[in-house]
């Protein structure tokens, strides 16, 4: 590898020494956490999640950053903290954003309600398929569970007891008659409006418990009209705010409650293990191991773990499920601590090892969904025998591979790396060719004109949001489901579970999906881990492109999904390494590589360069990086709520979803901005929590993208938050040209060989090999 003229070369895994590298700051991003979902702290180094060390709610215009290693000291989700939390007393934070429904909660909410109206107006029709028969439990049964549980009807330990499963209803294909388009949304969505009344109201109760006025809005945001009389009766709903800790919720309860309340208040166990729940989901988890739910809990003074979480499970605040034989009844809540149950019958015959979890409904509700709409997909696709010309005429052999497996399979899993992406685009214009309704959905803007690129037809690509929300893609049918008989994802890792069934329930029966992505890269910002799930359920057929990435960044990616850190030939300055010795550095050559350097010796200008960096916080995150690349390459007042026109920013319209733009103006109405093209208006009372300045990012929030050249910086406060995804992901952002700013020495090599991705707990990969999928490759 080469050095930029003026550059002093340097390489990668040497014996050069280096500074002494100290511990991460507050905000240093964690090794592959370096990417969660922008507010938790990873899974210990066994592998578990730790509950009680997760860190508050992160600002949401820092975009949702998941864990996936065990070192993980993320930035996204430490160092956002910082912009969320209280002070170090009893108080609770600052304002944090104000808690919305994300898109992906919106959209399945209403794809229940209406798949209900759909269901009940065919009551009469034909019989529905068996999808599911294997499950543990169906949405219907689980939402069915809660109510019972909330009502009084059950007990918490009767989901121990759950039924068979229904069969899933079958939805028809799409008809062939020209599709109902549903209107488009608006680009920037408001946060849920907060009358003046509940407002004051609410600011009241938060001046008598001695909490910041500055909650109002986020605690009406998240409880609704009625927050003043919840919190007045149940103070420990402060932890329903993002931001808020447990300390900060004890010391509101105290103000208010006085002597009424204690440590196992059934109020405050409640909360804290919802607040537990929520935490472990920010890390990319569906359900937490109740083991290490008693361990927090006993950890924040609760004296009775056991009681806690029988308690919450009678009140719905979660769901109990587990892995292995059925435990009894009594077991709901005291399962052995070693995680072995009980011996069955004969004495002799010990029980497999359980292991219990305990989940929030959403996400429970979201896999059950999400499996039983694959196997649905599975099970209703007919093969097509007309695809063999087409596969003999595809570019590539893998291309023909997956042409001919698609043709047999209602459902396949493709993976490969940015070369690969050829393949689905191959794909497409195959099905398309012959008069199918295909079309491909990926993560980003950019992903969607790379992908139209590749087939040579803009009309074959749509980013996901937009396909969901109708401003993309063909629009549904009268029965509301996308008007597609093939659909491929690209950028499948970025999938998180709600999203993913949303998308799934969107698809009639008959058609065809395809979930392609690169198993290395970072996973998802929100709970879930679906594309691994269902690799690693052999679910489906897999189709594993052997098209290699070209070039001397593609060869050194592909080195590093592998574990290996090697040096590559890069004649052209493809690949440059920077040695520095401290964060102030790093920030100095940052800035000369994109203002100076790039431009002068590649021809790339500063605008077509991303920063990618491993935290928000810190000397040398995406704050500190953003502000010096600001005064060097737009100066200005920032007039515009601390934005000039000019300025590179990133927009957050909802949480997991980062979307770079460009400021235009500002008016009444809020920042205008150029996102790709596409015009947003972002309101005034949300620039401050979704849009934050884009020159730099963190590898979570360019996933999914890719500019003519990336410089990576890694100072040496950021050794902790490296893992073999992280480096990956960004070392895979530029398409000509990587510049490293290299100041953890031997940290990288250590990271790409020695720290892999965390797994993240999750029911979907189970609930999949339980599925009925005869047609499903080995």
């Amino acid at each position: 590898m080469t050095a930029l003229p003026g550059e002093t070369p340097g390489t990668v895994g040497t014996d050069t020494p280096q500074d002494t590298v100290s511990p991460p700051e507050a905000g240093a991003e964690g090794p592959e956490h370096a990417e969660a979902p922008d507010a938790s702290d990873a899974p210990d180094a066994s592998g578990t999640p730790d509950p009680s060390g997760a860190p508050e709610a992160p600002d949401a215009s820092e975009g949702g950053e998941s864990s996936d290693t065990p070192a993980d000291a993320d930035d996204d989700a430490k160092g956002d903290a910082e912009d969320a939390e209280a002070d170090a007393d009893a108080a609770p934070a600052e304002a944090a954003p104000a808690a919305e429904l994300s898109e992906a909660q919106a959209e399945l909410a209403a794809q229940r309600e209406l798949r209900e109206r759909i269901e009940k107006r065919k009551a009469e029709k034909a019989a529905p398929i068996a999808a599911g028969t294997g499950l543990s439990g169906t949405a219907a049964d689980l939402l069915a569970a809660v109510r019972a549980v909330e009502s009084g009807e059950k007990s918490g330990t009767a989901f121990f007891d759950r039924p068979a499963a229904t069969p899933a209803s079958r939805r028809p294909a799409p008809a062939a008659a020209q599709p109902t388009r549903t209107p488009a949304p608006e680009a920037a969505p408001t946060a849920r409006t907060a009358t003046p009344e509940a407002l004051d109201a609410v600011r009241a109760v938060l001046t008598e418990g001695g909490a910041p006025e500055a909650l109002a809005r986020p605690a009406v945001g998240a409880l609704g009209e009625q927050a003043a009389e919840l919190l007045r009766t149940d103070p420990w709903r402060l932890l329903t705010v993002p931001g808020v800790r447990p300390e900060q919720a004890d010391g509101f309860a105290r103000a208010l409650l006085g002597a009424d309340c204690g440590p196992d208040d059934g109020r405050r166990t409640a909360a804290l293990v919802g607040w537990l729940l929520e935490r472990a989901a920010l890390q990319g988890h569906t359900a937490l191991d109740a083991d290490a739910v008693r361990t927090a809990l006993a950890e924040r003074a609760v004296g009775d773990p056991d009681a806690a979480v029988r308690d919450a499970v009678e009140e719905g605040v979660a769901l109990v499920f587990q892995e292995g034989d059925e435990p009894s009844a009594d077991d709901a809540g005291a399962a052995d601590s070693d995680g072995e149950a009980d011996e069955a019958g004969d004495a002799d015959v010990a029980r497999e090892p359980v292991q219990v979890l305990l989940g929030l409904d959403r996400y429970a509700l979201a896999e059950e969904s999400l499996a039983d709409g694959l196997a649905r997909l599975v099970n209703a696709c007919e093969k097509a025998a007309d695809w063999a010309e087409a596969a003999a005429s595809a570019p590539s052999p893998s291309a023909a591979e997956l042409i001919r497996t698609t043709a047999a399979a209602g459902l396949v899993a493709h993976s490969g790396g940015e070369a690969a992406r050829a393949e689905p685009a191959a794909l497409i214009a195959a099905a398309r060719g012959l008069g199918l309704r295909a079309l491909g959905a990926t993560h980003s803007e950019d992903g969607r004109r790379r992908l139209a690129a590749a087939t040579g037809d803009p009309d074959t690509a749509v980013t996901l949001s937009g396909l969901l929300s109708g401003a993309q893609g063909p629009g549904r049918d009268e029965d509301g489901a996308l008007a597609l008989d093939l659909l491929v994802v690209l950028d499948a890792p970025q999938l998180d579970v709600e999203g993913a069934a949303v998308l799934v329930e969107a698809l009639a029966d008959g058609a065809r999906l395809v979930l392609s992505g690169d198993p290395g890269v970072l996973g998802s910002a929100g709970a879930g881990r679906v594309f691994a799930d269902v690799l690693a359920s052999h679910a489906c057929p897999q189709v594993v492109s052997r098209t290699p990435d070209p070039g001397p960044i593609g060869e050194l990616v592909s080195g590093i999904g592998i574990g290996e850190l090697n040096q590559v030939d890069a004649p052209g300055k493809e690949v440059v390494i920077v040695p520095v010795r401290d964060a102030g550095e790093a920030v100095h050559r940052t800035v000369q590589l994109v203002a100076d350097s790039v431009p002068r010796a590649f021809g790339i200008p500063a605008e077509e360069t991303q920063v990618i960096t491993v935290g928000h916080g810190g000397a040398a995150g995406t704050r500190a990086l953003n502000e010096a690349l600001k005064q060097r390459l737009n100066p200005g007042p920032g007039r515009f709520g601390g934005f000039d026109p000019g300025d590179r920013v990133v927009h957050v319209p909802a949480p997991g979803r980062a979307v770079p733009g460009v400021v235009l103006s500002a008016d009444a109405e809020g920042l205008r901005l150029d996102c790709g093209g596409v015009p947003v208006v972002v309101p005034q009372e949300r620039v401050e929590s979704s849009v934050r300045h884009g020159w730099a990012l963190s590898a979570h929030q360019a996933a999914g993208m890719r500019w003519p050249a990336a410089v990576v910086v890694l100072p040496g406060d950021a050794a902790q938050g490296l893992s073999r995804p992280w480096v990956y992901t960004a070392f895979g952002r530029g398409e000509r040209h990587l510049s490293v700013v290299h100041g953890v020495d031997q940290a990288l090599p250590h990271a790409v060989a020695q720290v892999p991705a965390q797994e993240r707990t999750t029911r979907l990969r189970p609930l999949l090999e339980a599925l009925p999928t005869p047609d499903a490759a080995s």
